[in-house]
């Protein structure tokens, strides 16, 4: 356990302190990506069976409100399904420009090397040229891991919103 921990200090002090901002909005994403199947798998089936058992409970489902009413039904449960997917996209898209930030923040460094020891002293800069492409690597994989999921979620969101309508027939 000690040498994991020694490992994560050692990497986040190799890429500098946006590694940190990125796992911080990783963690965020994550937990957002995690709550949103939380919710799907558990809590939107007894949600979606409420509003079609009060719909077919209707006794009017074809006058001009009956249909305001199915749509503002749908509306509302379109609105839950949507939930923090919108978030969860701005902090996929996010992690690649924290890792831009660590990039520049570690060219920045190695040009301040550069400045003071010279630039024939590839030692010194090499601290520099690592915190410039390990939050590029790091912001990119978090984008990509939180990526997939996000569209799966959207995908989702939207299909069982259609489905809900289609079976919110009206006579």
């Amino acid at each position: 356990m000690t040498g994991l921990f020694e490992a994560v200090s050692d990497f986040i002090n190799r890429g500098g302190d946006v590694l940190l901002m990125i796992f911080a909005v990783t963690l965020a994403m994550w937990t957002m990506i995690l709550e949103r199947q939380y919710f799907f798998r558990y809590v939107y089936p007894s949600e979606a069976k409420a509003v079609l058992d009060r719909w077919m409970s209707r006794d009017d489902q074809v006058s001009w409100r009956a249909h305001r009413i199915r749509e503002l039904w749908i509306s509302e449960t379109s609105v839950d399904l949507n939930h923090s997917i919108k978030l969860i996209n701005t902090l996929v898209a996010l992690c690649p420009l924290l890792g831009l930030l660590g990039t520049v923040t570690g060219m920045i460094e190695v040009f301040d090397v550069m400045a003071t020891a010279g630039n024939s002293n590839a030692r010194a800069m090499a601290a520099g040229v690592s915190k410039a492409t390990i939050p590029t690597m790091a912001g990119m994989v978090a984008a990509l891991s939180g990526l997939y999921f996000s569209v799966q979620l959207q995908k989702f969101a939207k299909d069982e919103g259609d489905k809900l309508a289609d079976r919110m027939t009206h006579d």
